[in-house]
């Protein structure tokens, strides 16, 4: 049976991560401390050689996908952008914990969103059509072995959703720049939109 290998990755950092504020659609680039972070990553780590890379479109996924996937297509999928967090974006914690709609939110639930913002389950079908738009497109153009260059959030609950074996969202939370290779196989996908995890990457030289 024919295995698609798909290495899905978390990108680095900004300063708004730094600064511990929550950032969904605003479109940070990586800071200098995040982009030397990843230089530093693909230097000293082994990552893999993938045919093609697909990447949200935020600013600092492309960036990411630039160090770690160096000389390769970059196919931009808008949907594996970032959940968007209405209100919440650009806040960090202190300037929220005093708000009833924030805890609400935390409450959870797939049809909980933060005011203005995005749904859980809205995320999750997007993590959905984008998976399939990526295999779709490696069946088409006869790829084995591509790469995503994604966020925290969309790459934990790609995971956690469609993965084999389930795992709550944040067991898959991963450091910038690392996240895991799957292997999808059609039958697998087609039958039950699941796919394989293989493990957690990069691995070491």
């Amino acid at each position: 049976m024919k295995g698609y290998r798909i290495s899905i990755l978390r990108h680095g950092i900004t300063e708004a991560n730094e600064n511990g504020v929550y950032i969904g659609k605003t479109d940070y680039p990586l800071s200098e401390a995040g982009r030397e972070a990843l230089q530093d990553k693909y230097d000293q780590l082994e990552y893999p050689k993938v045919q093609r890379v697909y990447s949200s479109p935020l600013e600092r996924a492309i960036q990411s996908a630039e160090i770690l996937f160096p000389d390769r297509e970059i196919v931009i999928v808008d949907d594996l952008r970032e959940m968007d967090f209405g209100v919440f974006e650009g806040l960090c914690v202190d300037d929220l914990i005093k708000l009833d709609s924030y805890k609400k939110w935390l409450k959870g639930g797939l049809d909980n969103p933060p005011p203005n913002g995005e749904s859980l389950r809205s995320m999750m079908l997007r993590c959905y059509s984008a998976l399939n738009l990526i295999i779709m497109d490696m069946m088409k153009e006869g790829l084995t072995h591509t790469g995503v260059v994604t966020h925290s959030g969309i790459l934990m609950n790609m995971m956690s959703c469609f993965g084999l074996p389930k795992m709550k969202p944040m067991e898959f939370a991963c450091e910038p720049g690392e996240g895991y290779e799957i292997l999808v196989s059609a039958m697998l996908w087609q039958n039950g939109n699941t796919f394989e995890i293989l493990g957690k990457i990069p691995g070491n030289e």
